[in-house]
């Protein structure tokens, strides 16, 4: 599996150069960009340009960008109408979240890359069939704004009741979409397990997220290193190389006191990840 790395790391810091300079030369052949304006602004073209030609000349790939969460620079403190969510049923609100990730999109003009990482409805949201419907009429215009920029929209399972990966099959079963699915491996932990979210999602899984939790909690810990990590990552490995057609190996870790050099841990863990699951078979 290629070991990939997500900005997210870095996410309360303006994503410059310098910082991906510091990404290649830990040895990250390519690159997820968390899509959060205090970190990239994906409005501002002057920081997108910046990023272009940075990447133009270098040896990194842009991978996929993480789609926005928030309309803001704050992580959505200026309130609710910051909120992206493209399961929002009331319509004008909904748009305005579908016309944001768009612009976020639009920075797959300037930087190609494959993917492009979607959560369905936002953490803790209930299920409701109408916001399904929401979010089928999102996906459709968004699968198509994808497609003519080159980019797969890829839905991830997180923790709420619409994108659990039953949900997700569930989803897609109905609406026939055709994405591909980002199988993030703490926010499995979180709900039913790794193992039973990978078996059900494992057909349609382009790319991943990396993380460890308590099995509570959503902290995207680093594995091995930080305390309270509970994943089992020998099986988790062994896992995501049972399929054909390996995916990337996509780190998506929480800055943290104690985790400093935030990048030569990061090494080490994939370092450590990348030695698991080659020989073992599964039980």
């Amino acid at each position: 599996m290629t070991p990939a790395l997500s900005t997210h790391l870095f996410v309360q810091h303006r994503l410059t150069t310098v910082v991906l300079d510091k990404i290649q030369n830990a040895g990250f052949p390519r690159v997820e960009i968390f899509c959060a304006r205090q970190h990239l602004d994906y409005r501002n073209a002057a920081q997108v340009g910046e990023l272009r030609h940075w990447f133009r000349d270098s040896g990194l790939t842009l991978h996929s960008l993480h789609l926005p969460m928030y309309s803001d620079d704050v992580w959505g403190r200026t309130g609710p109408n910051a909120v992206v969510n493209i399961a929002e049923m009331e319509k004008i609100k909904r748009i305005a979240s579908v016309d944001e990730i768009k612009r976020a999109l639009e920075v797959a003009e300037q930087i190609p890359c494959s993917y492009a990482i979607q959560h369905v409805g936002v953490g803790g949201e209930e299920f409701d069939e109408r916001k399904l419907e929401a979010a089928f009429s999102s996906l459709e215009e968004l699968n198509l704004f994808a497609r003519q920029r080159g980019v797969e929209v890829l839905l991830e399972n997180i923790p709420n009741k619409l994108s659990s990966a039953e949900r997700l099959n569930y989803f897609l079963g109905i609406t026939h979409l055709e994405n591909g699915y980002c199988f993030d491996t703490g926010h499995a932990h979180l709900g039913a397990g790794v193992e039973h979210e990978f078996e059900l999602m494992k057909h349609r899984i382009r790319s991943t997220h990396i993380h460890d939790n308590d099995g509570e909690n959503d902290i995207h810990l680093f594995p091995f290193l930080a305390q309270g990590g509970s994943i089992d990552w020998k099986r988790t490995m062994t896992l995501l190389r049972s399929r054909p057609g390996q995916y990337v190996m996509m780190l998506e870790l929480r800055e943290a006191e104690g985790m400093e050099p935030l990048l030569d841990n990061a090494a080490k863990v994939r370092d450590r990840l990348h030695g698991l699951g080659r020989q073992e078979e599964l039980e």
